[in-house]
């Protein structure tokens, strides 16, 4: 891809398929932050621009790695961290020469909010108008523009929280903040797509991206069953709205989840499970019959799992091709994980993170830097970008994050 800049703030250039890219990161928490890791993991320079406070992320503990939360290192390596107020004449000069040269710019704040400091879209596109400028908003950048955009608001408001939890039950969040992580997801391919058009045309663009818009995306068969068929789905558990067996469905001594998603998975299944006859049975004969008489079907699945272990019935429902698998927790799904030699652990300097999902036969993910301390590259970076040490005290950096 086309680059502005081929120098780097940093003295060994960064490798991997967006070497050469330089990324000004104005965000915090987890969407915007989460993008410019994965940005960064395949070679882009990306710096970190905190306030004096740091990314919230740092303080929201527990869980914490030394003094510093393991919610901030999970998002946060590959990159070089300065602190600048914008408030100070000082610091808004070193943001605003970071825009010039900058091939991505990106943040999180309400749309609108870095225009009072020549940090917004038609500032810098005159600056330089190459750059790929991504926005990341709650809401999107119209009548929701002043709305706050937190992931939980999105989960309630967006219909998902109606979609999860007990049907006589109340509604219940995502373990994770998964909007979140979809939208950095969704930045990622706008930034890529934007570079690919900028690469074509010189020219760089706008992208905007919104947890909301993200949300009613993701929602995929929920949302198309309202707008495309006039059905409001509701709250069914563990179960999915389409497909029967597709569930935990409880064993002699525990749940295991099964999927037939079609006719042959479900013939496969009740033949290993002793019960061949229900793939002749009329009633279960499609898809849509399975799906509708399911109070039926499930107490005759439910008999034959019950005569043994959850573990025995994984072996064997695998053995005969059947999707199904355990509920783990956190540490079990890390060390299936390890157990497949997926390595889902790499060492970022230092601090265990998690390894960026993509392999590359060729030009490999990396795992350079540690998630930064606090303004630790600030006069690296203030240098690279010609300006001397700031004339005020620097706030302290964060304490190293020790190793163990």
């Amino acid at each position: 891809m086309t680059t502005t800049r081929t120098d780097t703030p940093g003295q060994t250039p960064p490798t991997g398929p967006l070497a050469g890219l330089l990324v000004a990161d104005f965000s915090r928490v987890l969407a915007g932050p989460y993008a410019t890791m994965l940005l960064a993991d395949l070679g882009a320079e990306v710096v970190k621009v905190e306030s004096p406070a740091g990314d919230d992320t740092r303080h929201w503990v527990p869980p914490r790695r030394g003094d510093v939360g393991t919610y901030y290192l999970g998002v946060n390596r590959n990159k070089r961290s300065i602190v600048l107020d914008l408030k100070d004449d000082d610091d808004l000069s070193v943001a605003q020469e970071l825009s010039r040269r900058a091939d991505v710019f990106i943040h999180n704040f309400k749309p609108g909010g870095l225009d009072r400091f020549a940090l917004g879209y038609d500032d810098v596109a005159a600056r330089n108008p190459a750059s790929v400028y991504c926005s990341i908003s709650g809401f999107g950048s119209a009548g929701g523009a002043s709305l706050p955009g937190y992931d939980l608001l999105v989960q309630g408001m967006s219909g998902l929280m109606s979609l999860t939890g007990s049907p006589e039950g109340e509604p219940y969040r995502a373990g994770i903040s998964v909007f979140d992580v979809m939208t950095g997801l969704h930045s990622v391919i706008g930034i890529l797509a934007a570079l690919r058009h900028r690469e074509s045309t010189g020219e760089g663009q706008h992208v905007e991206t919104n947890l909301l818009s993200t949300a009613m995306s993701s929602l995929v068969n929920q949302t198309s069953a309202y707008v495309a068929g006039g059905v409001v789905p509701h709250r069914m558990g563990n179960s999915h709205l389409s497909l029967f067996p597709y569930e935990p469905l409880a064993t002699g001594d525990g749940d295991l989840i099964v999927v037939a998603g079609n006719d042959g998975q479900f013939r496969r299944l009740v033949e290993a499970i002793g019960a061949p006859e229900l793939a002749d049975d009329e009633r279960f004969a499609s898809v849509g019959d399975r799906n509708e008489r399911r109070e039926e079907l499930r107490p005759l699945l439910l008999e034959r799992l019950a005569t043994r272990s959850a573990q025995e019935w994984f072996a064997l429902l695998s053995e005969a091709g059947i999707p199904c698998g355990p509920i783990n927790d956190v540490q079990g799904g890390v060390e299936l994980a390890e157990s497949l030699g997926l390595e889902p652990v790499a060492m970022a300097g230092d601090v265990p993170t998690v390894r960026n999902p993509i392999r590359f036969s060729a030009s490999p993910a990396r795992y350079d830097l540690p998630p930064p301390g606090l303004d630790e590259h600030g006069e690296e970076v203030r240098a690279w970008l010609g300006f001397g040490p700031h004339p005020h005290q620097t706030p302290p950096a964060d304490p190293p994050v020790p190793s163990a």
